[in-house]
């Protein structure tokens, strides 16, 4: 199995709805108390964070490690597969990411553990942090969209653009995976605070 390359017939993700909470770009006080595992080292709030520049995240289910069958089913769930090939292209797309104006910080997240992530971010040589959601909380706080695999409760695919406290803008579903970097570019569009 190639983990960086997507299949031709992967089953399309539909907007659902679970996600239209999020464009209602009120204040974000719930999730100040927040701080995420970060593979960069310290914990990452993303609130206060926000406040200093704006913050593209990019929100995925899992990576699979080589070697490791990914869940049973796993490429038909509409929109799981997918990461490695999404981690990679963000990656690639760093540099043109931060000349955006205003520059943002740049951050993945899933709820697998930071250890995990780490190996992760280490093998693919990844130049921006992964956040940790492992134990939910930013999840359940602004009930982000999930699925159950095997077990584990997972994370829908979207990116999220948050500043100065709110989220200003966000793409649901994000589809296909290695075009998530170029996509989020449109979210700059909008109308940032000055």
């Amino acid at each position: 199995m190639d983990w960086n390359t997507l299949p031709d017939n992967l089953p399309v993700p539909i907007d659902d709805g679970a996600a239209d909470h999020l464009k209602a770009q009120h204040e974000l006080s719930e999730i100040a108390h927040i701080n995420l595992p970060a593979t960069s080292g310290p914990s990452i709030n993303i609130y206060t964070e926000s406040f200093e520049r704006p913050i593209l995240l990019f929100i995925y289910p899992r990576t699979g490690q080589p070697g490791v069958p990914n869940p049973k089913g796993w490429d038909d769930i509409p929109g799981a597969r997918g990461c490695t090939p999404e981690l990679c292209s963000i990656k690639d797309s760093v540099q043109s990411l931060l000349q955006l104006t205003p520059s943002p910080a740049i951050f993945a997240l899933s709820t697998q553990g930071t250890a995990y992530q780490l190996e992760v971010a280490t093998r693919l040589g990844l130049p921006y942090p992964i956040l940790s959601d492992e134990g939910l909380e930013l999840t359940r706080a602004l009930h982000l969209p999930s699925f159950e695999a095997e077990g584990e409760t997972l994370l829908k695919r979207m990116t999220l653009l948050f500043d100065k406290g709110r989220i200003i803008g966000l793409q649901y579903p994000v589809f296909p995976s290695d075009q998530a970097a170029q996509n989020a570019k449109k979210l700059f569009d909008l109308e940032l605070e000055p």
